[in-house]
């Protein structure tokens, strides 16, 4: 007999009967999900949220720094490109994010501190990003003392002191980076201990693998937003180092099972940092591809990949160097300014200010701006040694006029070209990098970087340097503008350089050549401005010494400062003391076999402090070193480490050194007593941090705690 399908079984196809019976069974229960919901959690962030987005848009002005990221706004709304020496783009990215999604179109004059802004600036939009970074920031401090195994009243604690610190309020509550970069500081600390956490029960599993690559990715978004986002970055690295070599210490695990969780932290803590650090910039570089008032600082050749600009002059010039060019020669250096070899028909004094004697011919500079002069012919082919005008060690270089064109061995410079692949390699238009060598005397043509007198128009010295020990960028130059001069008299070859040229080349630079010479320059760019009204030193901040203005209502007199609360700065200060003692003593007394801590509470205390004490060093001690303008608001995220460690050395006090229920008691009252204090002196200080509310001559006098607390008080 055949077999026979029912009509239902040929409407399921190849489905097996039973499995439509269990489909059938599970479509008559009702689909229930379980969420575990922790209200704390919930709290504290409408809590953050409330204090941080209440009344953003106000004040309707530039308030400080505002006054120059909204100009890097403005850029990437307009796509222009620029360089800001502060840090990685990562940051402006994001504030730029928010005007975008808020539509703005770029259009304000971002020229001072306390301008109105117009209509079409969403300033909510602007400052939504950092105001949500600083409100998450309250949870995740209660998520990480959790998972640093001490309390729940601890993790509390640790969240709203947080949230009542009023100096991280305001710089949340403004279009500034720092909120960012504690908030991913935060959370590739928080994501580390999660994988750690998870380490001895779960390797491997999906949300291990979740929390180690979401770690080195929140380490790479603190360094991509500012380069002081590597300390934190460098804390976390030293922690999963030491913890790696414990785990291959653990004879409980085979060789490959070793060999994979480093080889797993390896990629997600050093490859994916990279990785996406490389894709800040050419996301920001793929967006701004259009000329700017920055172009001056790069070379030749990455401004001629920018749209309009020099990419503008250059179209259409002829790639290869010939006899007979007319060319412009760039210093490479761009030190101390981006300039042009240059030469005009006035001559070096016969004597120079300190008596010595000059060869009296054309001066030859180095001019920071385009000009008819700066304009050279590539020629075909004893001693004159004279000390150049300012630099008395090198050789004066100079111009004479020879109208029967000839041709003196002084005269003749040998081409060395310095980034050459081989030797068949030919002198390019703004891709080579090139020496010029005095044949006779081997000099060196070179920017020295000092500025003639008055006689020299205050142009840019140029000598030939003949003690210089090797290779230095300001002996470098490039072709810019390059012309295939034909006329030999001077009016007819001016004519040339107007007329356009019938050649065009290719200059597309690859990425990691723009990035390498864009991050370059951004380390190295030296802001020349060493002080400021409003600077400080590392020494001021841990005793809360200093503080900024940052707006002042232009007719009443409210007004926003960045001022901590000195309650809370003060006794994160003495946490740090009392923890590093108490961990010495410690460590002293297990050297001679006494454990005052079962070896749980042990490395628990070890670890948060490893965690919070060092990233209180790392992020504060380095500025020691910095020769650069400081400011309080440097010192928040080192600040942040600080309050972590509070309520964790206050339960530490609580469980292991009360030794009774009474001295609990009595040390409970006293911290209930010290957080009150800390909350009443944060609503004292609400007028300045929120600058919402007009106070008297007196009132503001009443706030000026320290003498040192710059509050302006209207005449």
């Amino acid at each position: 007999m055949g077999s026979h399908s029912t009509g239902l079984e040929e409407t399921l196809g190849v489905l097996p009967s039973w499995l439509f019976c269990k489909m059938l069974r599970f479509l008559k229960r009702p689909l229930v999900v379980t969420v575990d919901i922790n209200l704390n959690l919930v709290a504290l962030t409408g809590l953050g949220l409330l204090t941080r987005l209440w009344q953003l848009s106000y004040p309707r002005a530039v308030v400080f720094d505002e006054v120059y990221y909204g100009q890097y706004i403005s850029f990437y709304m307009k796509r222009i490109f620029f360089l800001d020496d502060s840090g990685p783009p990562f940051g402006h990215m994001l504030l730029a994010l928010g005007g975008w999604l808020g539509g703005f179109d770029g259009n304000f004059l971002w020229n001072r501190i306390g301008a109105e802004y117009s209509s079409n600036v969403p300033i909510w939009s602007l400052r939504l990003l950092p105001a949500l970074a600083g409100a998450l920031s309250v949870p995740m401090a209660y998520q990480i003392v959790l998972e640093l195994h001490f309390s729940h009243g601890a993790a509390i604690g640790a969240a709203l002191l947080m949230l009542i610190e009023n100096a991280l309020i305001t710089q949340s509550r403004l279009m500034l980076l720092e909120s960012i970069l504690i908030f991913f500081n935060l959370l590739a600390v928080l994501s580390y201990l999660k994988f750690f956490n998870s380490q001895t029960h779960s390797p491997f599993s999906v949300h291990w693998w979740l929390w180690l690559l979401l770690t080195g990715v929140s380490c790479s978004c603190a360094v991509g937003i500012k380069y002081m986002g590597i300390f934190t970055y460098l804390l976390v690295l030293g922690i999963a180092a030491v913890h790696a070599w414990n785990l291959i210490g653990d004879q409980t695990l085979s060789n490959m099972r070793v060999l994979s969780h480093l080889l797993a932290r390896i990629v997600a803590l050093l490859v994916v940092p990279v990785f996406l650090y490389l894709l800040f910039f050419y996301v920001h570089l793929m967006l701004l591809y259009r000329s700017g008032p920055h172009d001056q600082i790069m070379s030749s050749a990455f401004q001629a990949s920018l749209e309009g600009g020099l990419a503008r002059i250059t179209q259409g010039q002829p790639l290869e160097v010939a006899f007979g060019s007319q060319v412009t020669l760039k210093s490479v250096s761009g030190k101390p300014l981006p300039c042009w070899l240059h030469s005009h028909k006035n001559t070096y004094p016969m004597i120079y200010e300190n008596g010595r004697g000059s060869s009296h011919q054309q001066q030859v500079t180095c001019y920071p701006f385009k000009d008819i002069n700066n304009w050279w012919i590539v020629k075909d082919p004893g001693r004159h040694d004279v000390a150049a005008p300012l630099s008395p060690h090198s050789q004066e270089v100079s111009c004479y006029i020879d109208y029967n064109i000839s041709m003196p061995a002084q005269n003749l410079w040998k081409l060395d070209i310095v980034n050459r692949e081989s030797n068949r390699d030919t002198w390019k238009t703004i891709l080579s990098e090139v020496r010029f060598v005095h044949v006779n005397t081997s000099a060196i043509l070179k920017l020295s970087g000092a500025h003639l007198p008055d006689w020299g128009f205050r142009q840019l010295e140029v000598v030939g340097e003949k003690l210089s020990p090797g290779y230095h960028e300001s002996m470098v130059w490039n072709v810019e503008e390059h012309r295939y001069g034909k006329s030999h008299e001077q009016k007819e070859r001016e004519l040339e350089l107007h007329s356009p040229t019938q050649l065009d080349i290719s200059r597309n630079l690859s990425f990691m050549a723009r990035f390498s010479e864009l991050q370059w320059k951004m380390l190295t760019l030296k802001n020349e401005d060493l002080e400021h009204q409003y600077s400080s030193t590392p020494l001021e901040w841990l005793t809360l010494d200093t503080n900024i203005a940052y707006w002042l209502h232009p007719r009443t007199s409210a007004q926003i400062h960045l001022l901590g609360n000195i309650v809370i700065w003060t006794s994160a200060s003495l946490a740090t003391v009392v923890y590093t003692l108490l961990f010495f003593w410690y460590l002293l007394r297990r050297r001679r076999s006494i454990c005052d801590l079962p070896e749980d509470a042990w490395s628990r205390w070890v670890l948060a402090g490893a965690l919070c004490t060092g990233g209180w060093a790392l992020n504060y001690l380095p500025f020691f070193l910095m020769e650069r303008v400081l400011f309080l608001y440097h010192y928040l995220p080192a600040l942040t480490f600080q309050i972590l460690l509070l309520p964790i050395v206050l339960q530490h006090a609580s469980d292991h050194l009360c030794r009774s229920q009474l001295q609990r008691n009595v040390f409970s009252a006293l911290v209930v007593a010290w957080y009150s204090s800390a909350c009443h002196v944060s609503n004292m200080l609400r007028p300045l941090t929120y600058g919402d509310t007009s106070l008297s001559p007196g009132e503001l006098r009443a706030l000026r705690w320290k003498d040192s607390w710059d509050i302006l008080i209207r005449k």
